[in-house]
């Protein structure tokens, strides 16, 4: 039998996907159907057990723990905060992920060929860009037509809004099963077991806590999920940023920039196997797999 988007996003609304940040219970939904930008923002979801309702703002889905308190405001890190501000979003890709070449990264296209090759088998199932960005990668996978699901997701409001901006130019992944979600990467809102892919595109250097990160990657994998991510690694930094160091130790949380070891060590010690790696200058994209 031919499958057709709409089996695809029958399939995907059946297992459920999305979850409360907060007891991670499956979110009920009120709304058309399916896994793409215009169902999202014409729904509204309500947590089965604690009872938290979440809803659209400006076209992304907020599911993070704060999302409609009035109150209260969370501040995270430095780093973190930095990427919420609207210039970050509006310089990302216009020359800030350029300057990322002369440290070995290979260029956008580049990275997601060889993202695309780590992720055969993960082929026509979900994929989630966690810290997505202005969506240099989300927007390619969508396009790509491999997956039957695409998730651009980061915790800046201001990237989402960017990233936005950029699909309504491009007609391709607007219509395709892509949507936009604010979300913690410590506490991601998805069901267990239910993800076919992850990737995370110079991100990992970026996370308060890559453990947590990397654990909360692991439960919602399913087994043979993969994991992608691109980073620069901390030996190299260390000779190449040297002026920049008294700097760096005030902006950036120490420990943050990992050697190859300890990569590939957090990841074995969050439950995934498989391990493997490319290396060029700072630049490295690992890969590994829920068992």
């Amino acid at each position: 039998m031919a499958i057709t988007p709409s089996s695809l996003n029958q399939s995907i609304s059946e297992i459920e996907l999305l979850s409360c940040p907060i007891c991670y219970e499956p979110l009920s939904r009120k709304g058309p159907p399916g896994l793409i930008m215009q169902s999202i923002c014409r729904s509204s979801f309500k947590c089965k057990k604690c009872y938290k309702s979440y809803s659209t703002k400006h076209n992304y889905l907020d599911l993070t723990v704060t999302a409609g308190m009035k109150k209260y405001v969370e501040v995270k890190s430095v780093g973190t905060e930095l990427f919420r501000r609207w210039f970050m979003s509006f310089i990302y890709e216009k020359g800030y992920r350029q300057f990322f070449k002369r440290y070995g990264f290979p260029g956008p296209d580049e990275e997601f060929k060889m993202a695309q090759n780590y992720f055969k088998p993960a082929e026509d199932g979900v994929i989630v860009d966690v810290s997505c960005g202005s969506g240099l990668f989300a927007m390619r996978f969508a396009k790509s037509g491999t997956y039957s699901g695409v998730v651009a997701l980061d915790f800046s409001e201001n990237m989402l809004l960017q990233c936005y901006d950029y699909i309504k130019r491009d007609p391709v992944p607007l219509a395709t099963d892509l949507v936009l979600l604010r979300a913690d990467v410590s506490r991601l809102p998805f069901a267990s077991c239910s993800v076919d892919a992850i990737h995370a595109g110079a991100a990992l250097h970026c996370w308060p806590s890559p453990s947590n990160a990397i654990a909360e990657i692991t439960r919602v994998l399913r087994s043979g999920g993969i994991f992608v991510g691109t980073t620069f690694l901390r030996s190299s930094l260390s000779r190449t940023f040297w002026i920049f160091k008294p700097l760096n130790e005030r902006v950036l949380p120490s420990g943050n920039y990992s050697t190859e070891e300890e990569i590939e060590d957090l990841c074995t010690s969050c439950g995934l196997i498989n391990y493997s790696s490319k290396i060029e200058k700072s630049f490295i994209i690992f890969s590994a797999q829920k068992p």
